[in-house]
């Protein structure tokens, strides 16, 4: 079964996004020995960009696109152009990694619970999610 929600799980940004702190959310994970056994949530420094994530386990049509260009699904440099052009007003310290499940009581109960509480501990106003 699908997921579906009821309500819209959107909410109107709190402030202007110049004046926001933008987190990121990406399926892809961690391309360290854990990274690539243990699917979990992950948090990871925002800057320096990572050079690689691991993303071979991951479903995309591996047959017309790649994923050697981390900026297509992390994009952290796109993000730090956009603070130097004031359109946004500032990155998250850390992003996150988690994992893709066809498990809706995984992701409801599990996943998104941990998510929300690293988004808020880091005190961010406005989270782009970012499938692989």
């Amino acid at each position: 079964m699908w997921a579906h929600n009821i309500e819209t799980p959107f909410a109107p940004l709190p402030k202007p996004l110049r004046e926001c702190n933008v987190g990121l959310i990406v399926t892809a994970m961690p391309n360290t020995e854990e990274g690539r056994t243990h699917r979990r949530v992950y948090s990871m420094l925002s800057s320096p960009i990572p050079k690689t994530m691991y993303t071979s386990e991951l479903s995309w049509h591996q047959s017309v696109t790649h994923t050697d260009d981390i900026g297509s699904f992390l994009p952290l440099e796109q993000l730090n152009r956009l603070v130097g052009e004031g359109v946004v007003g500032d990155i998250a310290r850390r992003f996150y990694s988690v994992p893709t499940e066809y498990s809706q009581r995984n992701t409801i109960n599990k996943d998104a619970p941990d998510i929300l509480d690293r988004c808020q501990k880091d005190e961010i106003d406005v989270a782009i999610l970012v499938p692989l």
